[in-house]
């Protein structure tokens, strides 16, 4: 697997966000790590992963598309929310055998860096320090 790069040059659409490309790049680890995950769970938690997944970056897509703070700040409580859910479905992956804490390790940390990332992007949308 190549290394992940992320940049931002200058943010001027959503693809420049850091915290976009990240979400990317965890949306393609989850697709990854899902790929072994037992056919029966196709439709079930495979199918759940995936779709928080995309809809991290999907939804500071869409924030950022709307052109206004107060929509911008909505959307990224949205991703904070799917961080969640993919958090509490990654981790009942490795606990039901699907994956390994070895496997879902670079999963873990995107997703940290995501909760920090959105929220502090939350905080300075907000006016707050």
């Amino acid at each position: 697997m190549k290394p992940l790069k992320f940049e931002n040059p200058k943010a001027d659409g959503y693809r420049d966000l850091v915290v976009w490309q990240k979400g990317i790049a965890l949306a393609k680890l989850i697709y990854a790590l899902t790929r072994t995950f037992p056919s029966d769970e196709k439709f079930g938690l495979v199918s759940q992963m995936r779709r928080a997944s995309v809809s991290i970056s999907s939804n500071i897509a869409e924030g950022q598309a709307r052109h206004t703070t107060g929509e911008f700040i909505q959307f990224i409580s949205h991703a904070e929310g799917s961080v969640a859910e993919l958090d509490t479905q990654l981790h009942l992956a490795v606990e039901l055998g699907f994956a390994s804490e070895q496997q879902a390790t670079a999963c873990f940390e995107l997703l940290g860096d995501l909760r920090r990332m959105l929220n502090g992007l939350r905080r300075k949308l907000s006016g707050f320090p």
